[in-house]
């Protein structure tokens, strides 16, 4: 596992100025201890590829922030579109077919799946299932690495070769290389982030 692990993380492609979009929420200066003219980032956007053959073309998109209009971690994946459109809808952005992990606050998972609304017109109508919905874990992510640490398992460690790997990816971008977009509270993010996106693509936005 440990080497798929590192095989894996040395297949991504190097980040760049161009693959990523740092953003400071308003008012982050004006917090009790941090510098007037902080440059620290509350918020980054990426884009990711994978250089092996069953991840080749796909994209990587990863988000995350503070003052964000949600708390919540999820992974989405989106299916590729048929060959065929059916229907002639031709719907782009996050309504298409997809398969949905809530990781955070709660665990879940849930497939939506894009068709033709009932009745004459052509439509198109998402249907989602969500299942094994339940409350997350009880333990904070620091109190099992501590756990683990007390009971030598290494399991959820990196190993030296995949902190080195780690560290190929990010290091392009490290410093002040990209510059930091300024954000409002509650919303999501700079809007230099939707130029990550295919053209005609959206973010898929977790709802509470």
């Amino acid at each position: 596992m440990a080497q798929l692990k590192v095989g894996t993380i040395a297949a991504l492609s190097p980040l760049s100025p161009e693959t990523t979009v740092r953003g400071q929420y308003e008012g982050y200066r004006q917090v009790p201890g941090v510098d007037p003219d902080s440059q620290v980032e509350t918020f980054v956007a990426v884009r990711l590829g994978l250089a092996n053959w069953r991840w080749a073309g796909v994209q990587l998109l990863i988000r995350a922030g503070k003052c964000l209009p949600v708390t919540t971690t999820e992974v989405s994946i989106r299916f590729r579109r048929p060959p065929h459109d059916a229907y002639g809808i031709h719907v782009r952005g996050p309504t298409m077919n997809a398969l949905r992990f809530r990781i955070k606050p709660s665990t879940a998972v849930g497939v939506s799946l894009l068709g033709k609304k009932p009745g004459a017109s052509w439509q198109p109508q998402q249907e989602t299932l969500v299942f094994a919905d339940q409350p997350a874990a009880d333990m904070r992510p620091y109190d099992r690495l501590i756990g683990a640490a007390l009971a030598s398992n290494r399991q959820l460690f990196a190993r030296q070769d995949t902190v080195g790997a780690s560290w190929r990816v990010v290091d392009p971008v490290l410093g002040d290389v990209v510059p930091v977009r300024s954000y409002p509270r509650g919303t999501w993010g700079p809007k230099d982030a939707d130029g990550l996106l295919s053209d005609g693509d959206v973010w898929d936005n977790p709802v509470p």
